[in-house]
């Protein structure tokens, strides 16, 4: 007999841990060959065995894994809930939409309304504010430490502003005493970008527990990988239940996929114009999305965050290392800095070009990427010049004289776990090379 289900099961698992040693063994980094990438996944037979493991269960959908997950994620980042979903693109989006759920009465943010954010930032925080409606105000940010310039904060609130969405950038907390200060005073919606920031800390307390949502990403780059997926955060009972709302189709039913009668009422209640006892599993509440997570991305993660802390320890680690050995060409490089008050979790090391460097900010990216060293731009640069902001209706306060600089002048280099100290010699090697002459 070919054995139990259990048996088999055993042994597949751990057939899936010798091919993880087969397929991924340990190589050599070899300078000028071998590429020195900004980001990647970093995992073991840990993930692997994982992921085949709730392949083997067939709940395609969120399940066991899903559920201990965002139980164990939710008390390492501080907050009550956090709450999957499949990007952090889409947890953006669930976040804010949130915010437009008339469950919350006057609170709710309506079109029209303005949301407080900066010029310079990945698109998906910002797509958001425009996709329902609302306008943006663009805020100029700081360099070195590249989040918010508050300077003009208070200047920028109006009897229109309603919210403030920032991210905490390349893992460098933002000014919270400042941005979370103007929010408590003017009674306005904050929400943090977590994705390039998860474990970093602002006077010693947890990104992401500052706000009333706050998002993240479990994309290869990031901090945790699910390949896909992100999730939101929050300590608020009302805002989980409307997250989970815009997550799960807008419905008003909050029973797990595949399960039924959560309530005990399901054919009990009267919603809307609708039939008493009409099924509550299809009463919809808002107009809502199917944007949830898969239980075989849940397991990886679960396998991931076992990890995190070795994870954000190696990335302050590598940064330390560059800010190091880079403090020698401060003549032509602007380095990166820490906000005051803050212990970041480093996701990138953003370089700014100074006036005296000999090359211009292409002329550089382009001379590393041709020796195999990988360079990213502080995403979409100042967004107003992108392409897809062209006729949207935003407001900008201030000059935006750093976003600008930044659009020409800056880049990062990567800090993430799976480099190597032979990789970040040589990346250290070859700026000299390009920079002193």
């Amino acid at each position: 007999m070919a054995g139990s289900a259990r048996e088999l099961r055993e042994k597949i698992l751990e057939l899936t841990g010798q091919y993880y040693e087969a397929n991924w063994p340990d190589r050599v980094f070899r300078p000028g060959l071998d590429y020195v990438p900004v980001s990647g996944k970093v995992f073991n037979q840990a993930e692997l065995i994982s992921l085949v493991d709730a392949s083997l269960d067939f709940w395609l959908t969120a399940g066991r894994f899903a559920h201990k997950f965002e139980e164990e994620f939710a008390k390492i980042m501080g907050t009550r809930f956090a709450l999957l979903t499949n990007s952090g693109s889409s947890a953006n989006l669930l976040a804010i939409s949130s915010l437009m759920s008339p469950l919350l009465g006057d609170g709710r943010l309506q079109r029209g309304d303005q949301v407080i954010t900066v010029a310079t930032g990945f698109p998906t925080t910002v797509n958001p504010i425009i996709q329902n409606g609302l306008v943006p105000v663009f805020l100029d940010i700081d360099i070195p430490t590249y989040n918010i310039d508050t300077k003009l904060l208070e200047e920028a609130v109006t009897e229109r502003t309603k919210a403030i969405v920032l991210a905490h950038t390349l893992g460098n907390p933002f000014n919270v005493d400042e941005v979370a200060g103007i929010a408590k005073k003017y009674d306005l919606w904050l929400i943090e970008d977590v994705c390039d920031a998860v474990g970093a800390e602002y006077r010693g307390q947890k990104v992401g527990t500052f706000g009333d949502l706050a998002t993240i990403s479990f994309y290869p780059a990031h901090h945790l990988t699910m390949g896909e997926g992100g999730a939101v955060l929050t300590s608020d009972l009302m805002l989980k239940r409307i997250v989970e709302s815009f997550r799960d189709w807008g419905r008003d039913c909050w029973c797990d996929p595949g399960r039924d009668n959560t309530c005990n009422r399901r054919f009990d209640w009267k919603l809307g114009d609708l039939p008493f006892g009409y099924d509550h599993k299809y009463v919809y509440t808002h107009i809502g999305y199917n944007l949830k997570v898969t239980e075989m991305q849940a397991a990886i993660g679960l396998a991931q965050l076992e990890k995190l802390p070795e994870f954000i320890s190696k990335r302050r680690e590598n940064f330390a290392f560059l800010l190091e050995a880079l403090a020698d060409l401060t003549n032509v490089l602007i380095l990166p800095e820490e906000t005051a008050n803050s212990w970041p979790s480093w996701f990138g090391f953003p370089i700014t070009l100074s006036k005296n460097a000999s090359v211009n900010r292409n002329e550089l990216c382009k001379a590393l990427e041709e020796r195999k060293i990988q360079t990213r731009l502080l995403f979409g640069g100042n967004l107003i010049h992108q392409p897809m902001y062209h006729g949207v209706d935003y407001v900008v306060v201030g000059d935006l004289v750093n976003s600008n600089r930044v659009m020409h002048d800056s880049f990062w280099i990567g800090v993430y776990p799976g480099l190597s100290r032979e990789m970040l010699e040589y990346v250290v090697q070859v700026l000299h090379q390009l920079l002193v002459k």
